[in-house]
C-alpha cells in the first residue's frame, strides 16, 4: 500500500505543481515497441511543503504493476458498474517505476508500457486519472471503496501507418476541459517554466516533420521536440505531430 500511497501523492503533485515530462517511444520495424512517460520531480523535492509531506517516508525504488494491483482489488472493483470496470481495465498494460529518496531530495516516476501497435498506447495519458480511484481512503479505515472513475476531458491518439506517424489530442468534453484550464490560472506563474518533451526513436531515418524546432540524432532516426507544458494544457489540439519516415 505504500507504493500506491506514493503514486496517489504523485498524481496530486502533477496536478498542482510545475512539472517537466518526457514522453519517449521506441518503435520496431513491425510497428511494435515500448513507451514511457518520465517525470523528474527532484527540483520539487527542495520545496518545503513537499519535503514535509514525505519526510516520514522511507526511500523506495520499486515498480507498481497495475495488472497485479487490479487483480488484488478485484472484489472491490467488481462492485463498480461495467463501464467503470472497463475504464480501470485500461490500466492493465501499464507499470509505474518509482524512485523516492526524501533525504536526498530525489523523486522520479516512469509510466511504462510495451505494445504490439502504438494504437494500444492511446490511453497512457489517462492512466494517471484512472489510477487515483484505487487509492486508500482514510474515512474507510484505509480500505478502498468503489469510487466512480471520472471520464477524461481529452484523449491522445497515436497512429503509425506505412511511413507516417501521427500524435494528436482531441477534446472529448469541452465543459470539463474548460474547467481544467480555468483551474490552472492560479498556478500559471509557477507552471510557466514547465516543459513537455517528445522523444521518438524510429526504425528508419526521419524524412520530414510538420513542426519547427525539432532536433534529430546523428543517424536521423531519433526526433526530439519540446513544448511548453502550459501551451499543451491550454491548446492541446494545436500540438499535433506528424512524422514521415524514409522508405525501406
Amino acid at each position: 500500500m505504500k507504493k500506491l500511497r506514493l503514486f496517489t501523492f504523485f498524481v496530486t503533485l502533477v496536478a498542482i505543481t510545475a512539472c517537466n515530462f518526457t514522453e519517449e517511444i521506441y518503435f520496431n520495424e513491425d510497428g511494435s515497441g515500448k513507451m514511457s512517460i518520465n517525470f523528474d520531480a527532484n527540483e520539487l523535492m527542495s520545496m518545503g511543503g513537499i519535503s514535509d509531506s514525505l519526510k516520514q517516508e522511507k526511500s523506495i525504488d520499486s515498480t507498481l504493476v497495475f495488472r497485479d494491483l487490479l487483480r488484488e482489488k478485484k472484489d472491490s472493483i467488481a462492485l463498480l458498474s461495467p463501464e467503470e470496470q472497463a475504464k480501470l481495465k485500461r490500466l492493465e498494460p501499464f507499470s509505474m517505476h518509482m524512485v523516492v529518496k526524501p533525504e536526498e531530495q530525489v523523486m522520479k516516476f516512469e509510466l511504462q508500457s510495451e505494445f504490439k501497435k502504438i494504437e494500444e498506447a492511446n490511453d497512457a495519458f489517462n492512466a494517471f486519472q484512472y489510477a487515483t480511484s484505487l487509492g486508500p481512503k482514510p474515512e474507510a479505515g484505509g480500505q478502498s471503496p468503489p469510487v466512480p472513475v471520472q471520464d477524461a476531458a481529452t484523449e491522445v491518439k497515436y497512429v503509425f501507418k506505412g511511413n507516417t506517424f501521427t500524435r494528436s489530442i482531441a477534446i472529448l468534453d469541452q465543459e470539463k476541459f474548460q474547467k481544467s484550464v480555468d483551474s490552472l490560472a492560479s498556478a500559471e506563474m509557477f507552471l510557466s517554466g514547465s516543459t513537455y518533451t517528445f522523444k521518438y526513436h524510429f526504425p528508419r531515418k526521419v524524412k520530414k516533420v510538420n513542426v519547427d524546432g525539432a532536433t534529430f540524432s546523428l543517424d536521423g532516426k531519433t526526433m526530439t521536440y519540446e513544448v511548453g507544458f502550459l501551451d499543451m494544457m491550454k491548446t492541446p489540439e494545436a500540438i499535433m505531430l506528424e512524422v514521415e519516415l524514409e522508405d525501406n
